[in-house]
């Protein structure tokens, strides 16, 4: 007798659906008129955060308790509601007041959103083709959101966040090597997510701010360690 679906699913399925689910409550909240602006936009931000978390939960259960034959394309699938479509509508939202007076800024905004969506979806779907034992090809997407995710959260001017979300967007489906974190980078990139949960702005928003830097001196750092090692080799 065939197996039913939900049985083919793991403990780490389990998990990057909750990513997914996450990932979706954080675009409901956006929507839900009957909440206050700025409270459904720290509830947004929030469970994106939470994604990310699971995100990086998932491979650690599946690579400790086994993954099943759906792991890949589940884990993608998840990937692509909460670290693509939700960051682009959490983006829009925050600067939606900003576009709302021209429709050329809109348009910019629109066209900047769309294709950070598009070079999502390349870089989640070649991902697993592309996977690399020692490094990732791409700017992982993680690093990707929570760049943008804070950037935007904390108002960046208008003219600045359209190139970030275009660069970010190209670099996440480039050929760029960027390193591959160990347990206590990512260790130390979950405590920091979990300061920015608790914390979000207060104290001169240290929590979300320190963040950015890590993952930015990751981002770059890695990059460029990457390049000066192919080149010696």
């Amino acid at each position: 007798m065939q197996k039913s679906m939900i049985r083919l699913l793991s403990v780490a399925d389990c998990i990057s659906i909750t990513n997914a689910i996450f990932g979706f409550l954080a675009i409901l909240f956006l929507v839900s008129e009957i909440i206050p602006a700025e409270l459904r936009l720290r509830v947004s931000f929030s469970f994106i955060l939470l994604a990310l978390l699971t995100d990086g939960l998932d491979g650690i259960v599946a690579r400790r308790l086994g993954k099943s034959d759906l792991g890949e394309y589940l884990e993608s699938m998840a990937d692509m509601t909460s670290l693509a479509i939700a960051p682009a509508v959490f983006i829009y939202f925050i600067y939606l007041e900003v576009v709302s007076c021209c429709v050329y800024r809109h348009v910019y905004l629109l066209f900047a959103l769309v294709l950070f969506l598009a070079f999502a979806i390349i870089r989640l779907a070649s991902f697993h083709i592309m996977k690399k034992d020692k490094f990732f090809v791409g700017l992982p997407a993680s690093a990707s959101t929570l760049i943008l995710l804070i950037i935007s959260y904390f108002n960046v001017e208008f003219i600045f966040i359209l190139p970030a979300v275009i660069i970010i967007g190209a670099a996440m489906a480039s050929n760029i090597p960027f390193t591959k974190p160990g347990l206590k980078i990512n260790g130390i990139a979950a405590v920091l997510i979990l300061l920015t949960l608790v914390f979000d702005k207060a104290f001169f928003g240290f929590a979300p701010i320190l963040l950015l830097t890590a993952i930015g001196f990751y981002s770059i750092g890695g990059a460029i360690y990457l390049s000066k090692k192919s080149l010696k080799i």
